[in-house]
Parts: structure tokens; C-alpha cells; sequence
């Protein structure tokens, strides 16, 4: 069965608004319900699931140890969305970035939002300030540490915005972390992202993934045991992953009906935005029902809206969800090797409504 994030009770969007709050930001609830300090450091994991967490111990006695519970993402399990409402505190439904890839505003076009179409403004693709800004304005010294190649993107801007300062190597990370956190209140985001590109590649069940999994827990160690004093670390992920083996996926280009009356066909291959001639919408449903099955759960707009997918949804990125989307929660992906051809070759997936998918650790070290 598809699982429905806990949007404002225990999802990655109330993560950093818990840790303001519990650096006593006036107006920021605290709904994890956070220990107080004057620092915290948030470590965000790319791709490190709760499921998979919780299946390689051996891999992880630092990360195993700690206080943990898991938490959801949101809808589509994926990097985009979830980096927006862990900046934002929002839910998909509200700041507006709704998958890797929707459709383009006032265009029938795909908007990719980790390249970011240079002609769209991130500020007013996504208007609400991020949780870093509010937090300058209440006194936090606040500082997003992550790659060089990230500053000043379109996502980093529209999810993100605050002081940056590059770090590529885990040593530069802990070295630019700790530095960020000497005063006090203080908040430092920390971004790793080498975990979710070796599961893509390799799978989350290869010998590659786990030998980049020990990596990030002896980085996670060494980040802590070098914070200052009065440093809370929580550590969590965006989402988790699935391996998808060749024969469990099907490609809309070798399918005809599956094109029927769609115009655009956007999202990931565990969650697909399909946008439809007028009228199609109800025709389509029932086509990729038909031929996904028991997999995913096929929508209409409107009952993916009602189901509770994206959280409150405004009416400004209404036409940015598909008339018809497909979440799957079972084995499987849908592919289109004509118009993603990367995606087609990755072994390791996420976007969907899976456990697997879905739920995120939320850890705690002080």
C-alpha cells in the first residue's frame, strides 16, 4: 500500500523548523520535539533510507547508535522536493517543486529542477523565504555547507537561500561545519551527496553502495566528535531507494497506450506527472491502471490532491502536478529511454510511495 507523508508532524519539513525552534527562534514550533541548545548542525544524507539504514548495522556502528526514529519525506520521494521542504519547512503542495521534472510554466515542456531552466526565476518559481532567512533575521548565524558546484544553482536558490560556503571533500565539510558553528545560536546545514550517485549507479544492494555507506558513517563520526560544545547533530535523509532490475520495468516508448491522449510525461520512473489532452484524463487513468497494476496507484489530480500526496496544495502550482499521476509502491518503474535515457541505465530508483521510498532517519547525537 502507498504510504502518505506526515506533513507537519513527522516529515523532513519539520526538521529544521524543529531545530529553530529549539534554538528558541520566536514564531518556529518545534514539532520532533527537539532538545533546546544554542547550536545545531543538521547533516543531510542523499538517499540514506530508514529501511536501508536499518539493514546495514554492521555498516554503520556510529549512525546505529544514536537516538533515532524514522520519519516520512514527502511526494515524490526525491532530491528536489525534499531539499525544498527541508529549506522551506513546506510541504510539496505549498513551496511548489513538485519532482525532478514537471511541466514547464505556460509551456508544454519539461522544467528539470536540478538543471534549472536558466529563464525561470527560482525566487518567484518558489516565493516563500527559507527557513535559513528567517532564522538571520531572528539572530541565527545560519550556513549551508555544500559543494562548490551547487552555489547559486536555481534549486539552491529556490530551496536553500542563505550564506553559503563550498565544501566538496569530507574533510573540507567538517572543517567549514565547525568553523560555521564557533558563535552561538548558530545553524549549520550540511549536504552529502556521493551515497545517493553510487546507489543510482551500482544499486543500494551493491558491494559499492555499502562501502560508500561505512564512508558516510565514519564522516557522520568524525563531523560530531569535532562539533563545539553545545552542538546538537541530527542527521537524516531525503529519501531512501529501490533497485529496480531490468526485466520489473516497462518503457512507455514500447507501449502505445500508454502515450494515448498524453502530451507530457514528467516526474521519475517510480513517480510519473502525465499531462493530458482535455478530456483524456479519466481514458488515461484507466489505461496505465490497467497496465501498472497492483504496482502503483494511478490518480487523478484531484485524488492525489484529496489522498494527501503533496500536503496543502495553493493554487498557483495546481497545473505543476499532472492530470493523472502515477505513484508506485510495488516493484517496477516506468521508463521513456527517448526522452531519459540516463534514467533508463540507473539501477538504483526512488520517487515513489514505498516504505523503502519514504521513510527517512531522523538521528540525534549531544
Amino acid at each position: 500500500m502507498p504510504l502518505v507523508p506526515e506533513y507537519g508532524e513527522r516529515s523532513l519539513a519539520d526538521v529544521i523548523r524543529s531545530a529553530l525552534g529549539a534554538l528558541g527562534v520566536a514564531g518556529e514550533d518545534n514539532p520532533l520535539g527537539l532538545p533546546p541548545a544554542s547550536r545545531y548542525c543538521v547533516l543531510l544524507v542523499d538517499g540514506l533510507g530508514w529501511n536501508l539504514l536499518k539493514s546495514h548495522t554492521i555498516q554503520t556502528p556510529f549512525l546505529s547508535s544514536l537516538r533515532q526514529q524514522p520519519i516520512t519525506c514527502g511526494v515524490p520521494s526525491t532530491t528536489a522536493t525534499s531539499l525544498t521542504s527541508l529549506g522551506t519547512g513546506l510541504p510539496p503542495g505549498r513551496h511548489g517543486v513538485l519532482g525532478y521534472t514537471t511541466r514547464m510554466p505556460g509551456r508544454n515542456e519539461l522544467f528539470h529542477a536540478l538543471k534549472w531552466e536558466p529563464t525561470v526565476d527560482p525566487l518567484t518559481y518558489q516565493p516563500y523565504p527559507s527557513l535559513f532567512e528567517r532564522a538571520q533575521r531572528s539572530g541565527v548565524t545560519t550556513t549551508v555547507v555544500s559543494k562548490r558546484r551547487f552555489r547559486d544553482t536555481g534549486l539552491t536558490n529556490a530551496a536553500l537561500r542563505g550564506p553559503f560556503r563550498p565544501a566538496d571533500s569530507y574533510g573540507e565539510r567538517v572543517a567549514t561545519a565547525v568553523s560555521a558553528l564557533a558563535g552561538q545560536p548558530a545553524l549549520a546545514y550540511v549536504y552529502e551527496a556521493d551515497l545517493d550517485s553510487t546507489g543510482h549507479q551500482h544499486g543500494c544492494q551493491s558491494a559499492a553502495w555499502r562501502h560508500q555507506l561505512v564512508m558516510v558513517d565514519r564522516f557522520a563520526e568524525e563531523l560530531y566528535e569535532s562539533l563545539p560544545a553545545d552542538t546538537v547533530l541530527l542527521i537524516t535523509g531525503d529519501h531512501g531507494m529501490v533497485d529496480v532490475p531490468a526485466d520489473d520495468r516497462i518503457d512507455v516508448d514500447d507501449i502505445p497506450a500508454l502515450r494515448a491522449g498524453v502530451t507530457l510525461i514528467a516526474g521519475e520512473a517510480r513517480f510519473r506527472h502525465l499531462y493530458v489532452e482535455p478530456g483524456a484524463d479519466t481514458d488515461v487513468q484507466a489505461t496505465w491502471r490497467e497496465q501498472l497494476g497492483a504496482t502503483a496507484a494511478v490518480l487523478l489530480r484531484d485524488e492525489a490532491i484529496e489522498a494527501g500526496w503533496f500536503g496543502a496544495v495553493e493554487s498557483r502550482v495546481l497545473d505543476r502536478i499532472g492530470d493523472v499521476v502515477a505513484g508506485l509502491h510495488g516493484s517496477g518503474a516506468v521508463c521513456q529511454r527517448s526522452v531519459f535515457p540516463t534514467e533508463a541505465k540507473l539501477v538504483g530508483l526512488h520517487g515513489g510511495l514505498s516504505e523503502d521510498e519514504l521513510l527517512v532517519p531522523l538521528l540525534l547525537a549531544h
